[in-house]
Formats: structure tokens, sequence, C-alpha cells
């Protein structure tokens, strides 16, 4: 598969309200690699990505989301996109080199639920990233959770079908997979992909634009959840849920908090996906199963808490 266009998440930048204590819990306990810190911002890159960083921590005094990111395979790849974003009336800034560290041009966007985003084409490799002369499965020993790499957000909003159609129709991403409300035929969950994975992004429906439900990082192996519970316990970190399976995406999984509410995910497996696949679909009725595929059941906390 030819993978074109906008070909993976890049980073994520996520507030936080106390940035010291937030390094010490993406750094040492989901295993993080600590780059630099730039005034009130710290940026991190897990052990297996190649780029110079992925996660962005901003010092604040509420958590969230301020964007999400995503790599485009050249620059012309910028023009491009921005065109077809004005098409479809979306009001695109275009961002000078360096404005963070590393990172080249980029254009910016804000979708029908407020979510802003960032396509790029340029990143300077980070200089702890995987070997490629005789590589080694890593240079340096993994800690903490072991997260091979930032994988995907869930953000909430309201009009989740309108924020998918742009990324569809103007970016070429293709939906996976939703959840469908059969009586009002309305979509209260929908996973896109930009690659061959289960997802690359999410919306679930909220009653507030603006949300993010969780950030999820890849782990190698349903054993790598199971050592992530093993962190979440030690270290007294809140437990949302898990560890448990998705029927959505078929992932393994386990939901936690940083310090600031914000919500994490460790994710390993999920489906492969390809553009001549069909789109899988879930009803209402089995919401409970959809999401957690063992307990059949959502719990009020997942449901109703985002940052």
């Amino acid at each position: 598969m030819a993978v074109t266009g906008v070909i993976r998440p890049g980073y994520v930048q996520l507030r936080v309200l106390d940035l010291e204590e937030a390094i010490e819990h993406y750094r040492d306990r989901i295993g993080l690699n600590l780059v630099s810190r730039e005034g009130d911002r710290a940026f991190f890159q897990a052990f297996d990505e190649f780029d110079r960083h992925s996660i962005i921590l901003r010092e604040a005094d509420h958590p969230g989301m301020d964007v999400m990111g995503f790599k485009v395979a050249k620059d012309t790849d910028l023009d491009h996109f921005a065109e077809r974003l004005l098409d479809m009336g979306v009001h695109v800034d275009v961002l000078p080199e360096g404005e963070d560290p590393g990172v080249g041009r980029k254009i910016r966007f804000k979708l029908p639920t407020q979510h802003v985003f960032e396509l790029y084409s340029e990143m300077e490799l980070s200089q702890t990233g995987p070997a490629i002369s005789d590589p080694d499965v890593w240079v340096v020993e993994p800690r903490g959770m072991r997260v091979t790499r930032f994988d995907h957000c869930a953000l909430n909003g309201v009009d989740i079908a309108a924020s998918a159609k742009i990324l569809v129709d103007a970016l070429d991403f293709s939906i996976t997979e939703e959840l469908v409300d059969e009586a009002s035929g309305g979509r209260m969950a929908i996973f896109l992909s930009c690659s061959n994975k289960a997802h690359d992004v999410a919306f679930l429906g909220a009653p507030e634009d603006g949300k993010i439900h969780h950030t999820s990082f890849n782990l190698e192996s349903w054993h790598d959840v199971g050592h992530a519970a093993d962190i979440i316990s030690r270290y007294d970190i809140s437990l949302d849920i898990g560890p448990t399976r998705h029927g959505i995406t078929r992932g393994q999984t386990i939901y936690f908090f940083d310090p600031s509410g914000n919500r994490n995910e460790t994710f390993s497996g999920g489906y492969f996906y390809y553009p001549d696949n069909p789109r899988r679909t879930w009803k209402a009725e089995n919401a409970g199963k959809a999401v957690f595929y063992y307990e059949k059941a959502l719990n009020d906390r997942f449901m109703t808490v985002n940052t």
C-alpha cells in the first residue's frame, strides 16, 4: 500500500496544570524521552519514533488539547490540502518554519467540533530515535510502560459527522468503523484512518465541543498492556478501566489519567485497514460491547469525563 498525502499522526499538544508533575508522569511512567523544554512547554519522543517529538505539554490553568498535528508526505501537499480545505469553506492559516522547534512550515485549521488540526511535512530527526545501521530492537532500554509511539487521539464534540466529512473529503481519510443510532441515523462515534491502522483519530459524540477524550500510545503486545497495569498500580496512577479489549478496532487497552486529569490510553493490536475494506458498523444497542468487548457495558466515567 502506497501511503501518500496525509501519512500519520505526528504530534499532539496537551495542556497540563503542573509541568514538573506532568514531566514525571510522561517520562518516567509512560516512558517517553524528554527532548527539550522551551518556556512553558516540554517536548517528548517515544523510543521507536524517528522524528524529534510527538508529545508536547504546555502548562496552563486548565487541562485539554491545544492542537493535533498530522504529517504529510511532501511540502507541496500542504498547498494542495490548503486549497481543498478552502474549497470546503474551512479557514486555513499558514505558519512559518520554526514555530515549534525542529518543525517546518505548517497549515492550521479548525474543525466544526472546534478542534485545531495542523499539517506539516518536515521535522528534524530525533537524536535518540531507532538505529538504522545493523539496528538492535532499541538503542536505550525502554522504561516505564515502554510505549513505542504516539498512536491516536479520540476527540469529543457535537457535530462529529461534519468534522469527519472534512477529513474524508479534503484530506482523504477513510472511515473504518462507526457506532450508529439506527433510530435517528445519528453517528455516536466515528473512527478514521489515513494509513492502514484501524484508526488514527476518532470522534465521539458529546454535548460540548473542543474536548479531548484520550491520547493513546502504542504498545508491542497484550503482555505490555498488563505491564502498564502493573505500573499504574505500583505508582497509584488514577485508573479509568482495563486491562480489557475493544470490539471496535479489536485493540487491547487500558485507560488511566495523567496528574492533570487528561485521559491516557496504552493500546496494542487492532486490525489492519485497507481502503477496499467494507466499513464496520455497530448499533447503539451494542455500544457496550463495541467499546468494552469483555464487560459489554460502558461506565459513566468513560462516557462523561473529558478535558
